[in-house]
């Protein structure tokens, strides 16, 4: 049937999608090769100064002392009197060198640089200093010669001290930012003396560069809250101020230079930064000079923080931004070309131009991020066969759209809504697992809303009970909180009731298809779960009277589970008897593992796949299939005449989805991959008791599987009980899986602190896809937006990534299960010579 060529090429594939995650996200996204883009318009300014206050936090700019006065007035003046303000939104991690990339450069720095931290530039980047006449830049040896390195000719100069200023333990930092100021002075000064200095200052598209490292250092050494740190800023106000003025006289007030003072990024109370906390993340912004628009007065204005009030600034108009917004901003002002690889968007309301210019700032800002757009897309032909780089269809989604065309506006609607509604349950299935609980009770009524309570009401009743049933197990703690020991050995002595009065109901119906040989099968199985119930209470009593593992109980352990993957193979292939069989064998494993109410979950769940089958095959009548095969006497082994498959149905969506959903819902029904904390050791005592970390892996990763192994086996009866060729039906679980797939894809950032970006992805790789580590620990923080809302969001990056890959990792198991799965079924081990008799 070609199956495991498909299951091959299936994985194939899926591997692929697994590893793509880390080459879309965690590789340099930058291209090169495009043709730069300016403004065709004279610009309004000559030269730009940008001032960059490292650490400076927006609300200790912002804010008014006890006594109602600024600690920077000058600045206050001008957000008052002549510039425009607001806060710019930093991305994390808030450190320095991404914060100075996307300033200066336009985009937000890609997590490739965290391997090679702050000596040298990761990737060749285009900048504003690059783009620029002339830029004369003074500040920290950290951060000023990584633009100079990326700049092409000999015209990006840098003033630095040294390393060795920058202490935390000196009394006073602002010294650092004292050094910035009395040097920028000292060389206007001296240029007046250079002529060719003095000429180059008075060229066109000249930047000159002022970085303040002292509040970010005081910050660190002394807490932004701590006396150092305010006066700090009051000393740049007064530095900035003295600049200004400076400025304005050496180029006679011609009203050509631009000014804008921010941060790269703010700092904790607690005097650090990196991460998303909106103290780290809000930053000031203040425009002023050529080009710039001027306070605008409103009346009111709406924000979800309290800042305008706090800062009594409700009245102006609050301009906000986001971080990379900064930089095509200062090319507009000075007229050169935005940065090759900028995402940001011009904000249109710090200019004071015409309509015509900003029509046209906005044009050229569109096709330059356009033109990387180009050079990828070309960058991708040719490294891609031609055969590869076409747009192809998936049959099974055409298919299906031609089907639902055929059908009225409104019942194609709400299949599609009800389709949606179906995979946003599985996806928050991921977070909450209170979610299956609601699935289930929406399974539950689905012999109520169509024919099949009427066609068959005791299966349907059951399917109701069972569905509710199932549905208390996501409810429940994760397990190995408690361990129940009671329960698991009632659990184990349940089963061994319904494994008694199955062989005796099989014996008294003298079922001529089942030998004495088969019989045996189920006795040893039964006797296997007689061991089992034995063995976990034994072992239990044993451990608690500090007698540790007795010999007996660990042979039989172990010898349980080598003989339970080949039992089912001995018994008949007869769909139910051999699902009975399956589900035997597994249990006498899954009862040695336990320790609580867990062991009750794949025998509620292996009831309520046996419903399943059945429900499915009174499904069938609805659309008038005449060849419904008997399941009593149908068999594993025969494959289905290929004539008889059908087409695809609506209801096969129905099938496949059940399917995913019980994948879930055996994945986290009992929350087992949940949280690292229910591995409980308890659960392989019974096989040892001495610290082995790869065999008690081993064994924990088994329990986990079987319950995967119990769904799979009742969907392959689905496929072959319906007369669907399971490549059909399995295309369409692989259809949804993948649009759940595509969900998490897009959830994922490739930004965060650097702990969450390098160490946690660090731990998803070498601890397998991270399912086992921190899954479901997310972190929750408060993220700035452009409209000034600070918003709940999920910003553990980490925790995205291994969301996508446990349902990449998820849709690789489910094909291999799909293989086991025909294994157990359908294969059958023959230990004698006696002639099989089958059904006709």
């Amino acid at each position: 049937m070609g199956i495991p060529v498909f299951v091959f090429a299936g994985l194939l594939v899926h591997c692929v999608f697994l590893a793509s995650i880390f080459d879309i996200y965690f590789t340099s996204p930058l291209v090169h090769g495009m043709t730069p883009q300016q403004t065709p318009l004279p610009p309004p300014g000559k030269r730009l100064v940008l001032f960059v206050a490292d650490g400076l936090r927006a609300d200790s700019l912002y804010e008014l002392d006890s006594n109602g006065t600024s600690r920077a007035p000058f600045l206050r003046s001008i957000l008052e009197n002549t510039g425009s303000w607001g806060i710019s939104h930093t991305r994390v991690p808030t450190e320095s060198r991404p914060g100075h990339v996307a300033l200066i450069a336009g985009f937000y720095e890609d997590v490739s640089a965290v391997a090679k931290g702050w000596k040298e530039n990761p990737v060749e980047f285009d900048s504003i200093f690059n783009e620029s006449k002339y830029t004369w830049s003074w500040g920290s040896p950290d951060i000023l010669p990584m633009f100079a390195k990326g700049a092409s000719g000999d015209h990006v100069y840098t003033f630095c001290y040294t390393a060795e200023s920058e202490d935390f333990g000196a009394q006073d930092a602002a010294k650092l930012d004292t050094w910035v100021f009395d040097h920028v002075k000292s060389f206007f000064n001296s240029s007046r003396s250079n002529q060719t200095l003095y000429s180059a200052l008075n060229e066109e598209k000249v930047v000159l560069f002022l970085h303040l490292l002292g509040i970010d250092t005081n910050g660190h050494a002394h807490r932004p809250n701590s006396r150092e740190y305010k006066e700090n800023i009051r000393k740049v106000d007064e530095g900035v101020k003295e600049i200004a003025s400076m400025l304005e006289n050496f180029y006679g007030n011609d009203g050509k230079t631009a000014f804008i003072l921010t941060s790269d990024h703010g700092m904790t109370d607690w005097g650090s930064h990196g991460a998303g906390h909106p103290s780290e993340t809000l930053t000031p912004l203040i425009a002023w000079g050529a080009g710039v628009n001027y306070p605008q007065r409103v009346a009111s204005q709406f924000f979800e923080d309290n800042f305008l009030k706090e800062w009594k600034l409700e009245n102006l108009k609050r301009l906000d931004v986001n971080q990379a917004d900064i930089a095509p901003l200062m090319a507009s002002l000075i007229g050169v070309p935005f940065p090759l690889n900028s995402v940001g968007t011009l904000p249109l309301e710090y200019l004071n131009n015409s309509a015509h210019f900003k029509a046209e700032s906005m044009f050229t800002n569109a096709v330059q991020i356009l033109e990387q757009f180009k050079v990828k897309m070309t960058q991708k032909k040719e490294t891609t066969l031609s055969f590869l780089f076409t747009p192809f269809k998936l049959h099974v989604i055409q298919d299906l759209a031609v089907y639902l065309l055929s059908l009225p506006v409104g019942q194609s609607m709400g299949f599609l809504l009800i389709c949606a509604l179906g995979i946003e349950i599985l996806v928050f299935s991921f977070f909450y697992r209170s979610t299956l609980t609601i699935g289930l009770l929406v399974f539950a009524g689905w012999p109520v809303i169509t024919q099949l309570w009427v066609q068959a009401k005791t299966t349907a009743l059951i399917w109701i009970l069972l569905c509710m049933l199932l549905g208390i197990f996501p409810l429940m703690p994760v397990v190995g909180r408690e361990p129940n020991i009671p329960l698991v050995i009632a659990t184990g002595l349940l089963t061994l009731l319904i494994s008694c009065s199955s062989l005796s109901s099989l014996c008294k119906s003298k079922n001529k298809y089942m030998n004495n040989e088969d019989l045996k099968v189920q006795f040893y199985q039964m006797l296997s779960i007689a061991l089992s119930t034995y063995v976990v209470s034994s072992t239990h009593d044993s451990l608690q009277n500090k007698q540790g593992l007795p010999v007996f109980n660990q042979i039989i352990s172990w010898t349980t589970l080598v003989s339970s993957s080949v039992l089912p193979l001995l018994s008949p292939t007869f769909l139910f008897q051999r699902l009975f069989s399956i589900l035997l064998s597994l249990m006498s494993t899954y009862l040695l593992l336990s320790t609580g109410y867990e062991a009750l979950f794949p025998l509620v769940l292996s009831g309520l796949m046996f419903v399943w089958i059945n429900m499915e095959q009174e499904a069938l009548q609805q659309y008038g299939l005449s060849l419904k095969p008997k399941l009593a006497v149908f068999n594993f082994s025969y494959a289905t005449d290929i004539m008889q498959f059908r087409q695809l149905h609506l209801d096969d969506v129905r099938r496949s989805f059940f399917f995913v959903f019980f994948i879930v819902t055996a994945f986290f029904g009992t929350g087992n991959i949940a949280s690292v904390n229910s591995f409980d050791p308890a659960s392989v005592y019974c096989f040892l008791t001495v610290f082995s970390p790869f065999m008690m892996g081993g064994l924990l990763v088994l329990k986990v599987v079987i319950p995967f192994v119990l769904v799979s086996c009742a969907f392959e009866a689905v496929q072959v009980t319906t007369q669907l060729s399971s490549k059909s039906l399995f295309l369409i679980v692989l259809v949804i899986s993948d649009i759940m797939a595509l969900h998490f894809f897009f959830l994922v950032k490739d930004y965060g602190s650097w702990l969450d970006i390098g160490a946690r992805l660090c731990s998803i790789v070498i601890y397998g896809h991270g399912t086992f580590l921190d899954l479901f620990q997310l972190e929750v923080c408060l993220v700035p937006q452009t409209s000034g809302k600070l918003v709940m969001h999920q910003c553990n990056s980490a925790s995205r990534i291994s969301h996508y890959v446990l349902v990449m990792s998820l849709t690789i198991f489910m094909m291999l299960m799909n293989g086991l799965a025909q294994l157990l079924t359908t294969k059958k081990l023959e230990l004698s010579r006696k002639t099989k008799h089958h059904s006709t």
